[in-house]
């Protein structure tokens, strides 16, 4: 890795945080600064304006998150016990090396929506992708004659995803610990009725 590469890097892993608690409107250039210890200067040599910062941050982020579901899910054969990983991630969170401030789909997709074109295409593809990771899943365990259930595959993995990233929100929103186990407890049975 160059120079260059190494100090965007850092970069890239000093200002997620920033970027993930306060969104991409509410992170200055102060912030930027003040998580690295750079200057102006050094940030700019190394990034066109903020909003590459906050696209390269957040594909950081997504990525973190989805190495940590990947390697969760290589603990496990079957195809419930993998998608099962997504209650256990997302119930227990902090176990994790999760991205501070939470999901990074879900915080970016909220305050990108009517915001940021590019970084609501950003999340969209993600989302996206997530979706389609546990369609292939779904649609492997029926194949494999895990599943009995005749739901379509991507309704049921967009149920799942609406589901995790609901109870994220509402937990975040209400601070109620007991409303993201309640939700959990939803998605376990639903995966376990598959």
């Amino acid at each position: 890795m160059s120079k260059a590469e190494k100090t965007k890097a850092f970069i890239i892993e000093k200002t997620a945080p920033v970027f993930n608690r306060k969104g991409f409107a509410g992170t200055s250039l102060t912030d930027l600064t003040d998580a690295t210890g750079l200057t102006k200067g050094s940030i700019y040599g190394n990034f066109a304006n903020k909003d590459e910062v906050a696209l390269a941050v957040f594909e950081h982020n997504r990525q973190k998150v989805e190495q940590i579901v990947k390697a969760e899910m290589s603990k496990y054969t079957t195809v419930r016990e993998q998608l099962l990983v997504y209650v256990d991630v997302y119930k227990n969170f902090l176990k994790y090396p999760f991205p501070d401030g939470g999901c990074p789909i879900l915080n970016t997709a909220i305050e990108a929506d009517d915001t940021h074109p590019e970084l609501k295409e950003k999340a969209a593809a993600a989302m996206l992708a997530w979706k389609n990771r546990i369609a292939v899943l779904i649609k492997k365990g029926i194949d494999q004659g895990e599943f009995t259930t005749q739901d379509d595959p991507e309704q049921t993995a967009l149920t799942l995803i609406a589901l995790l990233e609901g109870a994220v929100m509402i937990t975040k929103l209400t601070g109620k610990i007991n409303f993201r186990n309640a939700i959990m407890q939803s998605v376990e049975n639903m995966i376990n009725a598959l």
